[in-house]
């Protein structure tokens, strides 16, 4: 079985600022794997071990995102590619599901795509829909468990807001995981310094055949402003005895509707 996970690169959130201007602030760091990434990239690893193949990580990014593939080799995936190209930079979920696709075309032989549920700095979940709908492939998104793959097709359990549906999906197919899927591992010492000198393979939008037109600045969707949320109003502290407490507790509870 060929697997291929796409991950992202993404900032320390914590450390991300709203600029005065509107604008995105990053910070200086080179970021990381995308939390949710971590668990498709173990789920590909576990099938490759059950299943046999190979593992090949693919993300869209800049030179930097080198290190979260790095990232994946030390783990144990067989191969990374970089998508870069300067064409790519702001491309909404939808364009970057096209340049994935493309990345995934490329590659040939697959029978099946991980992600993770959603990327954290974006918080959309559109990518894996979006890949497979580019792609022509069946999709089954927030993945809890994968019950069987018997060759032609997958049996996986999706979560939903009343609890899970049991779906089955013909191969090759997209499936977008969520957290309680694994426990992912961590990477080995050899992993780490085999991966250093890993090669990593770079393609461009001329190398996919991805019209430039399409994606980037050309995104149907496109980010204007930016603003930071309001900040929050600091907690009241009520004084006094018990009873008189409980009773200023009841009254502000009641005139902000909360009972």
């Amino acid at each position: 079985m060929n697997v291929i996970v796409c991950i992202k690169q993404v900032p320390e959130i914590a450390l991300v600022r709203v600029g005065d201007s509107g604008q995105v602030i990053l910070p200086e760091s080179p970021g990381a794997m995308n939390p949710f990434d971590e668990y498709a990239v173990e789920e590909g690893l576990r099938l490759r071990e059950k299943h046999g193949g190979t593992v090949t990580v693919l993300t869209c990014g800049e030179e930097a995102a080198v290190s979260v593939l790095r990232d994946a080799l030390a783990l144990g995936a067989d191969r990374a590619v970089l998508l870069a190209d300067p064409v790519f930079a702001g491309s909404d979920g939808i364009a970057l599901g096209s340049i994935l696709a493309a990345g995934i075309r490329k590659l040939g032989a697959a029978d099946l795509c991980l992600m993770g549920k959603n990327a954290v700095d974006t918080d959309r979940s559109v990518v894996p829909g979006a890949t497979a709908g580019k792609l022509g492939w069946p999709q089954a998104l927030f993945v809890k468990k994968i019950e069987a793959i018997d060759g032609s097709q997958a049996t996986v359990l999706r979560m939903t807001e009343d609890g899970f549906d049991r779906v089955t999906v013909p191969l090759p197919a997209v499936l977008s995981v969520v957290k309680g899927i694994n426990e992912p591992r961590l990477p080995s010492l050899k992993g780490k310094l085999k991966a250093r000198s890993a090669p990593v393979d770079r393609w461009s939008a001329a190398d996919l055949g991805v019209d430039p037109a399409a994606v980037g600045g050309n995104s149907f969707t496109q980010v204007r402003t930016v603003q930071a949320p309001p900040s929050r109003q600091t907690c009241e502290r009520l004084e006094g005895e018990p009873p008189a407490v409980a009773e200023a507790l009841f009254q502000k509870l009641r005139a902000t509707k909360v009972i």
